[in-house]
């Protein structure tokens, strides 16, 4: 089983917000990231061509920004990953028969490992400094990404929910632009195939 059919298992069940594929995540990228209005979950997907190589970075990396993650894959994977994967990792397990959906192994706990830079990190630098400055952070506008990336690790005062309120928000309201560019996307390989289809009739 592949990943595109890992996901046309999971994104029926991400009910509610919006959901994102492929979501830059520290030096990774988080699979399908489910987004609403209270909380990120991060799913990374095994199928049975992946290997396990990059659990332990994927897992640090996860663990800095989403309340929740959860790894789907198939049932070669289970027996090696669980031991590579803390409690309050959550399962789902692919069944061979496409019928047979996602079988929960175990759910997702919440994550209170969520750190104040690497989750800002989400974002342009441009709604970092948006939200510094209406935290009331003078001089926000002029400051390079290391600079605030070195505030927020240890700008102990500024509230974690609000600068994981404002991600939420700003995530969910790129959506549309989002799927602008995917139809984009999408016809200039339209079209790129129907030229080499030509020039293969010729």
């Amino acid at each position: 089983m592949n990943d595109p059919a890992l996901r046309a298992r999971l994104y029926p069940l991400l009910t509610g917000g919006v959901w994102v594929d492929e979501l830059p995540t520290g030096s990774t990228r988080a699979d399908v990231v489910h987004i609403t209005e209270h909380f990120m979950h991060g799913y990374e997907l095994k199928g049975d061509g992946d290997t396990l190589v990059r659990v332990k970075n994927q897992l640090r990396c996860y663990a800095e920004v989403y309340d929740f993650v959860t790894f789907v894959v198939t049932e070669k994977h289970l027996p090696k990953l669980l031991p590579r994967l803390p409690a309050w990792v959550g399962v789902l397990v692919a069944g061979a028969a496409e019928s047979d959906g996602l079988r929960p192994h175990r759910p997702a706990a919440y994550n209170a490992r969520v750190q104040r830079a690497p989750l800002a990190a989400l974002l342009l630098l441009d709604e970092v400094k948006q939200y510094l400055l209406a935290q009331g952070l003078a001089g926000a506008s002029t400051l390079r990404q290391r600079d605030v990336a070195r505030y927020l690790r240890t700008a102990h005062g500024l509230p974690l929910s609000g600068l994981a309120r404002h991600v939420r928000e700003r995530l969910i309201a790129r959506l549309p632009e989002r799927l602008h560019w995917r139809e984009v996307r999408r016809a200039e390989r339209q079209l790129v195939k129907q030229v080499r289809a030509r020039r293969r009739a010729k």
